[in-house]
């Protein structure tokens, strides 16, 4: 899939320097589930392991978020399809360096184009941990709504973080 400014596709071997860079950036990480720093060696197998999965199936897809004009992965596209292939939930993460650009916001709509266009899908969900402002802005700016919080649901980190719920029901897409 391209944008205007990106590419967003299957991660390749020589994607893992590039991820485990922006992983081990601790702000980066700071509302995720991996701990900075993020090694090489774990970098390699997340990208086999991302690269493996197929994105018109029930499971894990992760997009590789490319910079088109410059060929750099800036960040990544996570996408979890359920069984009955009508739901999805949807994460991202972006380099510290990109972020506030529109860089995420510009890859997450590719990606729900896809979806609710290309796969028919219903609904898309995306959660995110409470203090996460600019990811709960994003996800809001593409029209999801909030659903739910969740207190002190997620145990992360060595503390308890409330969780928000959004959704996005096909017949929202595009209305935002």
């Amino acid at each position: 899939m391209a944008t205007e400014r990106l590419i967003l596709r299957r991660f390749r071997a020589s994607d893992a320097p590039a991820l485990a860079a922006y992983r081990s950036d601790p702000e980066v990480a700071r509302y995720q589930s991996w701990e900075a720093p993020f090694p090489l060696e774990r970098a390699q197998v997340a990208v086999r392991n991302f690269a493996a999965g197929s994105p018109d199936r029930a499971g894990h897809f992760q997009y590789a978020i490319e910079l088109a004009s410059a060929g750099e992965l800036i960040g990544d596209v996570y996408v979890r399809l359920h069984d009955n292939l009508r739901q999805a939930e949807i994460g991202f993460t972006l380099a510290a360096a990109y972020q506030g650009q529109g860089f995420a916001t510009e890859a997450v709509s590719a990606v729900l184009d896809r979806l609710f266009g290309r796969q028919g899908l219903h609904k898309v969900t995306g959660e995110c941990d409470a203090r996460n402002k600019p990811s709960a802005a994003l996800m809001e700016r593409l029209g999801f709504q909030r659903e739910g919080l969740l207190r002190q649901q997620t145990f992360i980190k060595g503390e308890w973080t409330d969780d928000l719920i959004y959704g996005l029901l096909a017949t929202e897409w595009g209305r935002a």
